[in-house]
């Protein structure tokens, strides 16, 4: 028995280490894309993990904990400037092609660890997930 716990146990942490080494390992000087259920999990593992609704519309829906800073009318570019680009970033809209962009000018302005929630708002509405509004 105590073989078995100890097997399923360093199971556990090779896994473990193998999902941060794969972390590290894909961005390649850009972004990753993750689902909905990798974002809400990358939320537990990363607390301080900044999640970034860069619509117009955030008022209408958003990820709770969520900042805006609209891509449309500036706010993001400027807070790229300010933004601490040690930290872990998750970035979403309500479009694919949008977000992108977004997820690309973090990556250009030489942030190493942005995320982009591929699916968008919608596939968190749609896993079920909680959302708020203002």
């Amino acid at each position: 028995m105590k073989v078995i716990r100890n097997s399923l146990v360093l199971l556990l942490l090779v896994s473990f280490y193998i999902l941060v080494a794969k972390d590290v390992i894909d961005f390649n000087d850009s972004y990753k894309d993750v689902n909905a259920y990798q974002a809400r999990n990358l939320m537990k593992i990363y607390p301080n993990l900044k999640i970034i609704d860069i619509s117009g519309t955030y008022h209408m829906g958003h990820i709770p904990g969520s900042i805006n800073l609209f891509l449309g009318d500036g706010s993001l570019d400027e807070a790229l400037k300010e933004l601490d680009k040690k930290n872990r970033y998750l970035v979403y809209y309500h479009s694919s092609k949008t977000s992108k962009e977004a997820a690309q000018k973090f990556a250009d302005a030489g942030f190493k660890k942005i995320y982009r929630l591929n699916g968008n708002f919608s596939s968190w509405v749609e896993a079920g997930f909680e959302t708020a509004s203002l």
